[in-house]
This record gives C-alpha cells, sequence and structure tokens, in this order.
C-alpha cells in the first residue's frame, strides 16, 4: 500500500515553521472521508478546486474591465492564478504550508459575480438577504459546486471566507493569502490600466514609485520581499510602514484613478441594469428557471437559489440570458 501522502506529511513536520499549518493537523472537513493515500489533505482541497466547474467559468469573469475582448486583459481566473503564484512565493520563503496557501489563493473568488464588484454591489443593494463575494466564494466549495458542495478542509474554507481585508484567518498561511490579493490587483490593474490608455506611467505618484520600484516587476519584487523580511519566524505576516504606507497609498491612487469613474467603469450602470433585471425576472417567474435551480429552492429558498444562479453567472452568459429575455429575437422563417 502506498504511503506517499505520510511521507509528505513527515516532511512537513521536518522542515515547515513551527507557525506553519500541518496537513496531518487539519481540523478536517464537515463530512469525514477516507484520507487519500498519495496527497496531503490540502493538495486533495487544491485539486478539487482547480478540477471545479467553477474556477473554469472564472476565465470570463471581470477584473476590472467588463466583458474584456483583449487578449491580455485579466479576468477573476487570471487574477487567482496570479494570487496563487504570490501567495506560494512568500509561504515558501517562510516555510509556511504551500500546498494551503495555494488552494486558499485559488478559491478565495470562487463566489464573483459577473461583471465583477459592480455586479457584487447591486445583488448586495436590491437583495433582502445580502451579497459579499467572499461569503459566497465559501457557498460555492460548501454547497453548489458538484451535487454537494466539495467538503474542503476548514482551514481552507476559513482561507476562503476571510480572505478580504478587516477579517482575520485562522491560519498564517491565509493572512498571506490576504496580503497577496492586494499585492496582485494593485499592480496587475496598473498593468491593464495602461494598456487601455487610462493610466501612463507619469500618473503613478512618485512618493510610491521611489520606495516599490517603477515597474510592475520591481514593485511586486519589493512587496514580497518587504513581507518575507518582516514575517521570518514570527507568528504574524506583516509589512515595514513605509512600504505598507505606498502600497496603500498606490491602492488609493487606483480607486481614484482607475475604480471608480474611469473609462474602464463606464459601463457598469449597464452591467448593474442586466443583474438587476434578472434578479427581479426570475423572483416573479420561477417557473423560467433551470431544473437544477428549482431543486435549489426547496434547499435554500426561492431568493438565495436565484441569487446563487446569478452569481455563477459568467459576464457573456448573464448578456446572453438578459438579451434573450428582454430582446426581440428576429424573425427567420421563410
Amino acid at each position: 500500500m502506498l504511503k506517499i501522502r505520510e511521507y509528505q506529511e513527515s516532511l512537513e513536520e521536518k522542515i515547515l515553521s513551527p507557525y506553519a499549518t500541518l496537513s496531518k493537523n487539519s481540523k478536517g472537513r464537515q463530512k469525514p472521508e477516507q484520507k487519500c493515500d498519495v496527497r496531503t489533505e490540502f493538495q486533495r482541497d487544491r485539486d478539487r478546486i482547480i478540477h471545479s466547474k467553477s474556477f473554469r467559468r472564472l476565465k470570463h469573469k471581470t477584473q476590472v474591465f467588463i466583458s474584456p475582448e483583449g487578449d491580455h486583459y485579466r479576468t477573476r481566473l487570471t487574477h487567482a492564478l496570479e494570487v496563487a503564484q504570490i501567495a506560494r512565493t512568500i509561504a515558501r520563503a517562510l516555510r509556511l504550508n504551500e500546498d494551503l496557501t495555494e488552494a486558499i489563493a485559488l478559491g478565495h473568488d470562487l463566489g464573483h459575480t459577473p461583471f465583477g464588484h459592480a455586479g457584487e454591489d447591486i445583488l448586495n443593494k436590491i437583495t433582502t438577504i445580502g451579497f459579499s463575494h467572499n461569503v459566497q466564494s465559501l457557498r460555492v466549495v460548501d454547497f453548489l459546486e458538484g451535487e454537494e458542495g466539495l467538503n474542503l478542509t476548514f482551514e481552507v474554507r476559513d482561507g476562503i471566507l476571510n480572505h478580504v481585508w478587516g477579517r482575520t484567518p485562522a491560519t498564517l498561511e491565509g493572512r498571506v493569502v490576504q496580503f497577496a490579493d492586494r499585492i496582485a490587483y494593485i499592480n496587475h490593474d496598473i498593468d491593464d490600466a495602461m494598456r487601455a490608455g487610462i493610466l501612463k506611467e507619469d500618473d503613478l505618484p512618485k512618493d510610491c514609485l521611489k520606495i516599490l520600484g517603477y515597474s510592475k516587476r520591481e514593485r511586486i519584487n519589493t512587496l514580497i520581499r518587504d513581507i518575507i523580511k518582516n514575517s521570518m519566524d514570527k507568528p504574524e505576516i506583516s509589512m515595514s510602514e513605509d512600504v505598507f504606507y505606498a502600497m496603500q497609498t498606490l491602492r488609493r491612487f487606483m480607486f481614484e484613478n482607475v475604480y471608480i469613474g474611469s473609462e474602464a467603469k463606464k459601463d457598469e450602470s449597464k452591467a448593474k441594469y442586466i443583474i438587476q433585471a434578472l434578479y427581479e425576472y426570475f423572483m416573479s417567474n420561477c417557473d423560467a428557471l433551470p431544473d437544477d435551480v428549482k431543486r435549489n429552492i426547496d434547499r435554500f429558498g426561492k431568493e438565495q437559489a436565484i441569487v446563487d444562479y446569478i452569481a455563477g453567472m459568467t459576464d457573456r452568459y448573464a448578456m446572453r440570458k438578459f438579451y434573450e429575455l428582454f430582446l426581440p429575437s428576429p424573425w427567420n422563417k421563410l
């Protein structure tokens, strides 16, 4: 009988930091399962996320630019991959559990709506149950993916739920993903905004560039190395004061110049209109819902099932569904 998992677990004990989360010490799954003889618990979670339909749908969900046509603009999928790469680099250097870190990073945005934060904002506004993408990401892995969810470990589920700032993950690996998420989106969104002609290099705040670097590569490298330097052999993940200040200042700059009111956001009101129209239509016309969504009404209630359905849509599926429901089809019979 293979004992590869046991060997991997023994390696973790030998080489990981005393502050790392060991696979064998996981708090387990909501439904007990027989352990794999090859993969550790966190490796299994990572693989389940990668093979999920929700993960594949991220390739057609907005990061910043709504339903981008250009080949090189980021989507939620490429964002998740960049977060995972940054988080793994930090975790490996700090001798934390790289598999746990990667699983959290790849799964952290599974619950994001079509049209990015515009979709999230309008669902939160118009529904009686509210909406936040981190809570929805947990719903995806707990209930919506597959027949009965992915049955992930506590540590991965905790990291997904608590990846947003203002919440505290139970593990250092989860905290690493919080930082990696911010590092990734600030820098790749700058890159995309420059590609779109919304920003120029000279627009970026000079005091931040002086500290972080004058290219995307330099900035990411500075931020990663600063976290490693300030967190090594410590029970916390942190940055130096000046680097953290520069990162937050650059983030505020992006909100002021890209995320709110820029050319990249000119169609957000249209995107919100699509989401609201779909929500109102399905709330009044449950018979038009797919059969699997109808079954979820019995499980979760009508509004939650409809919100789950809309949140799971890609940008292009939401637009196609809107077209089918609200725009006339051309008459094509001869």
